[in-house]
């Protein structure tokens, strides 16, 4: 998507763009040195760990790792596609984005939110106006629910007809295409179209910005399916989304926890008895990017289950995929529902403080995970035990490294009365992801010339006018080496970039996170300083090449070495002495 905007406009887009301004209009800022710093807006804190950097133009949570530019924040805080975000700053600072065709962006997706936005107000529409609409108010009535709590959901109805929609809104083909596109019609063999929505409870489906992107539809009587979803579409994507967590971001200034249950009408039927911080997943597993959206939203997430053996085997598989983002400033509990209850009948019968009751004893991920596993080996026997580090094993090597991993394995030792030098013996090795830094720059400890290189540059990018000749880097084949050409390359043809610039068009880029680790490493010399040791990178850097060159010419032997070789070794040895 970037590149359907012109790189140089980027360039200079995030020149004009003043970062802490963007976020000071959404998060308060306050003075902590030469930085700025808040709670960060990603996940709940009471010390501030989110930092602006005003030099260097970006934006870096110490606590979640949410970091980026002015435009990876309206992206993520506002929920804004690339283009939306480059015209959203674009208009703040005066500047047009350019209009060729190529480069504006598509509006289809505009068109479908305001499309079903409409659809969704249609629906309500149905819920007051509809001849059979007290057969649908009499089942909500049944099922618990207010109208302030309807009113609150957006909840409404699909009539029985067969084209209620596809009349109101399908006046063109194109009016017909979009209404596929937006997944409100189904066509059969025979090739009639017709809406996809029919006799059913409406349930509109929110972003986190609060735009209707999708429907859900409950049947009044027994029929199947009795939920249907829309499917896949442009704006909608279930193993993204969350039923329920803008209103519960709406009814909560401050959100401490989130409960992640089954359906709709568990989180509806909550919220009714003022539990207003549940959400729901759309008929899919709880995903990496559901959790990853629960944690910036909430300190403590909480996986509501029913007890028997489906339940327990949903939870795992959410485990599973919640084993890489442990750590850090948020906690993952698990909860059970007494067999044959669900949160809708639980609350109902039992009320909102047996429910809060079940919340409060919730288990530890750590709990559950031990749990799980030792149901599976006999616990009190050595066997057993060597068996229970054997599962354990390719899930340990998931979990991030840091202090909560430490502790995780300690608790395994003790689970296994063994050593901890035992178990890392026989662990897997520490997840590649840690690692990548290190292979980048060829190190494990300190800082080698293209590490300290790189680094430099993306902190104090006007510090490349200080290199002389770098083309003979590019002879050498060490990790990282390509980083520092490119770099290096772009700064000559555009000196005028900052760090925001550069990290910017490294964000489609697969060590785009690494660099970002980089440009937040503390330098603690002065700029002059930092100037001779980028300097003398290079330089070294430039020798080395130069003796690497050498020798591959001097392993030729000087019988098979043309004329240019030849003198090309004269004058890497008067380089070299």
């Amino acid at each position: 998507m970037a590149g359907q905007i012109p790189p140089q406009f980027i360039d200079d887009l995030l020149i004009r763009v003043d970062i802490t301004d963007v976020i000071d209009a959404r998060v308060p800022l306050k003075k902590a040195g030469k930085n700025l710093q808040a709670c960060c807006p990603f996940h709940n804190e009471k010390t501030p760990s989110f930092t602006v950097s005003s030099e260097k133009q970006f934006y870096h949570c110490f606590g979640c790792g949410a970091h980026g530019t002015a435009i990876g924040f309206l992206m993520e805080y506002d929920q804004m596609s690339f283009p939306e975000a480059i015209h959203e700053l674009a208009d703040s600072v005066g500047m047009i984005v350019p209009t060729s065709q190529s480069f504006t962006p598509n509006p289809a997706k505009q068109n479908l939110y305001e499309l079903l936005d409409k659809v969704s107000q249609f629906y309500i529409q149905q819920l007051q106006t509809h001849p059979k609409r007290n057969e649908f108010k009499s089942y909500l009535k049944q099922r618990g629910l207010s109208s302030a709590i309807i009113e609150h959901f957006g909840i409404g109805m699909a009539p029985e007809g067969w084209d209620y929609v596809l009349k109101k809104f399908g006046g063109s083909k194109q009016a017909i295409d979009q209404l596929n596109e937006a997944g409100l019609l189904s066509s059969n063999d025979k090739g009639s179209t017709y809406d996809r929505f029919r006799n059913r409870v409406m349930f509109p489906i929110r972003d986190r910005r609060g735009r209707v992107i999708g429907f859900g539809g409950r049947v009044l009587d027994d029929s199947t399916p009795k939920y249907l979803n829309s499917p896949e579409t442009p704006v909608f994507h279930k193993g993204h989304e969350l039923y329920g967590l803008y209103q519960a971001r709406k009814a909560n200034r401050k959100l401490e926890r989130l409960i992640i249950v089954e359906g709709y009408m568990d989180v509806i039927a909550l919220a009714e008895k003022g539990i207003s911080n549940a959400v729901a997943t759309l008929g899919t597993a709880t995903t990496p990017e559901h959790l990853r959206q629960l944690q910036r939203s909430a300190p403590e997430v909480i996986f509501c289950f029913d007890g028997d053996r489906a339940g327990r085997e949903a939870a795992w598989r959410a485990a599973e995929n919640a084993l890489p983002l442990l750590g850090g400033n948020h906690q993952l509990k698990f909860m059970f529902l007494p067999e044959g209850e669900d949160p809708d009948t639980l609350v109902k019968q039992e009320g909102a403080d047996a429910f809060n009751k079940l919340v409060t004893d919730a288990m530890n991920f750590s709990d559950f995970f031990f749990e799980s596993l030792e149901k599976r080996v006999d616990i009190d026997s050595m066997d057993g035990r060597a068996r229970l580090i054997e599962i354990a094993r390719p899930y340990l090597r998931h979990i991030p490294t840091g202090v909560y991993r430490d502790m995780f394995e300690q608790r395994l030792v003790e689970r296994a009365q063994t050593s901890t030098a035992v178990l890392h013996k026989h662990l897997e090795t520490p997840p590649k992801a840690e690692k990548i830094i290190n292979k980048m720059t060829g190190v494990s400890t300190g800082m080698s010339p293209i590490r300290m290189a790189i680094t430099i540059l993306l902190q104090h990018p006007e510090l490349h006018k200080a290199v002389g000749d770098f083309d003979k880097i590019a002879n050498l084949s060490r990790p990282g080496i390509a980083i520092l050409i490119e770099l290096l390359e772009t700064l000559r043809q555009q000196p005028h970039l900052n760090t925001a610039a550069l990290l910017e068009r490294a964000r489609e880029a697969e060590h785009a996170d690494h660099l970002i680790k980089l440009a937040i490493q503390t330098l603690t010399l002065s700029a002059k300083e930092l100037e001779h040791e980028l300097v003398g990178a290079v330089e070294q850097l430039q020798q080395e090449a130069q003796k690497s060159r050498h020798e591959v010419l001097m392993a030729k032997g000087l019988s098979q070495l043309t004329q240019e070789e030849r003198e090309e070794i004269q004058r890497l040895e008067i380089r070299m002495r």
